[in-house]
């Protein structure tokens, strides 16, 4: 009977952790893995005929792997990304941006970097050793934000330190470029206690978000000139559209106590009254206007929902994405559902330092 009995209590162990780990699991990020992401850690887009792969690719899914308190995935991306695109060390290189097949071979097709990959990369590692407690990490995420220092900020006269959108071909002798998507204020927060230029960038970065939406619209791009200041007027083709979609994305997120969010909020409020009247969010706006066109694809919807706070406006989108829920060919609207759905489901928060609160929990935490 004790043999019997043992069994028994075997079973009812087991049984429990696997409910555990199902209740555990995140359904999209593990269908992601499957779509989209190699056995041997690379996120590939197959929408691009090379099945390339793009340092943003491989910055989102450590986030979400570090959300999913998935240690296995965030290795292999983690390692993936620096052999492959930072030349075996993200101290010392920062990561290419884009990497795929080129003719015969498969390889570094633009060695130029993207900002908004590097600080979630280096933001991702500090909070893996953070959370995990895995120094490993925290000194590699340290290691490549004092490269994104040192190769991606400038001082532009008139407002100071800036984020600049990667490492070559945004500087003339007058005028700079930026993307106001590139740097959440999550993370801005995040850097700013480690001192220069991050504890300034803080402040020029929300100037950037809120100077660039003269109609509550966030560009996808946008040109800052010497004594002139920003070219919102004069360039007749600035537009919000799959990049800006972002910036509504990381308001939204922010959390509560954050000085910043209402701001935001409160600047970008004519894209929630757009999309509250029509039920859908826009494809792009003429930031000049405020004129819309087209209607977003599911990811846009996903990425209003942190941002959207009229409850029943939420739900229509929330709806929308249930229905739609981005395939295996959808890339770009994925990764906005995982950020923007995630999120809604609880599944992660943001400190008003900018950590991160994963919704682990402590079986969640024991059973991985």
């Amino acid at each position: 009977m004790m043999n019997v009995a043992r069994w028994m209590a075997l079973v009812l162990t087991l049984l429990v952790t696997v409910q555990a780990n199902a209740a555990c699991r995140w359904p999209a990020w593990d269908q992601f893995k499957k779509d989209y992401i190699s056995d041997g850690g690379r996120v590939i887009d197959p929408s691009d005929a090379r099945k390339i792969t793009t340092s943003e690719g491989q910055s989102y899914a450590m986030f979400f792997a570090l959300v999913a308190n998935d240690r296995s995935a965030f290795a292999t991306l983690y390692d993936w990304t620096q052999d492959n695109l930072a030349q075996g060390d993200l101290s010392a290189n920062l990561p290419a941006w884009l990497w795929g097949k080129n003719e015969d071979k498969w390889a570094v097709l633009d060695s130029n970097s993207a900002s908004d990959a590097d600080l979630w990369i280096a933001w991702s590692l500090m909070e893996a050793g953070r959370l995990w407690k895995e120094p490993r990490y925290s000194d590699a995420g340290k290691g490549l934000l004092s490269r994104i220092a040192k190769d991606e900020v400038v001082t532009v006269p008139g407002l100071g330190s800036m984020l600049l959108p990667g490492k070559v071909g945004f500087v003339d002798d007058k005028s700079w470029r930026f993307n106001p998507s590139y740097f959440p204020p999550q993370l801005t927060s995040y850097f700013a206690r480690l001192g220069a230029p991050w504890s300034t960038l803080r402040e020029t970065n929300l100037r950037l978000l809120l100077e660039t939406a003269p109609k509550g619209f966030s560009p996808d791009w946008v040109r800052y000139e010497k004594d002139k200041g920003w070219q919102l007027k004069q360039d007749k083709t600035l537009v919000g559209s799959y990049d800006a979609i972002r910036v509504y994305l990381w308001a939204g997120m922010l959390h509560d106590s954050d000085p910043q969010k209402a701001r935001l909020l409160k600047r970008f409020n004519p894209m929630a009254v757009q999309t509250t009247r029509e039920g859908l969010p826009p494809e792009k706006v003429d930031i000049a206007t405020g004129k819309v066109t087209n209607t977003g694809p599911v990811g846009f919807s996903a990425s209003l929902l942190p941002f959207l706070q009229n409850r029943d406006a939420q739900a229509v989108q929330r709806q929308r994405v249930a229905d739609n829920f981005p395939g295996a060919d959808a890339y770009f609207n994925y990764v906005l559902t995982l950020f923007g759905q995630g999120w809604d489901q609880h599944r992660f928060r943001f400190t008003a330092r900018g950590e991160l609160l994963p919704d682990w929990g402590q079986e969640c935490a024991s059973s991985q």
